[in-house]
């Protein structure tokens, strides 16, 4: 279990989308691990277009800008596009079994789901200028300790 830091930079741990794209990189990586040598770089290709999923969900909450957030999810997006694409292919090539795809395949129909109704919804914010874009970076008396000497925020 991961140690439970809380920020507001961590947000995107809150989001469920985030929690199904990781869910789906387990996923993969538990499928695809045991592929031959001889397939191993399309193994890894799969891999890493799942891994893209969740990175670009937290880098695009992080960065804090509406139109950024936006545009990492719809990498997102294109990242589940391209991993399904291969899904389906190695399911045909029967590489991967039944159970693996169909498994996989529902997940990310509900991760496809649940990104394009994030979307939605930060559009419509957008839209309607419901967003501040900026992160509130002063927190009153946090002291942060950086070894010998401490560094007071007022």
């Amino acid at each position: 279990m991961e140690p439970a830091f809380k920020n507001k930079n961590r947000g995107y741990q809150q989001l469920r989308v985030w929690e199904d794209a990781v869910a789906l990189y387990v996923m993969t990586c538990r499928a695809f691990r045991s592929f031959p040598f001889e397939l191993k770089k399309v193994a890894l290709q799969q891999i890493a277009s799942t891994d893209s999923v969740h990175r670009n969900i937290a880098e695009g909450y992080c960065r804090r800008s509406i139109k950024e957030y936006l545009q990492f999810l719809n990498f997102s997006l294109g990242s589940i596009g391209e991993s399904v694409s291969g899904l389906i292919a190695y399911h045909r090539a029967e590489q991967i079994s039944e159970t693996n795809f169909s498994e996989m395949n529902a997940m990310a129909y509900k991760l496809e789901n649940g990104l394009l109704k994030l979307v939605e919804s930060l559009e419509r914010k957008k839209e309607a200028g419901d967003w501040i874009d900026h992160l509130v970076l002063k927190e009153s008396n946090l002291i942060y300790s950086t070894g010998p000497e401490q560094i007071v925020i007022p």
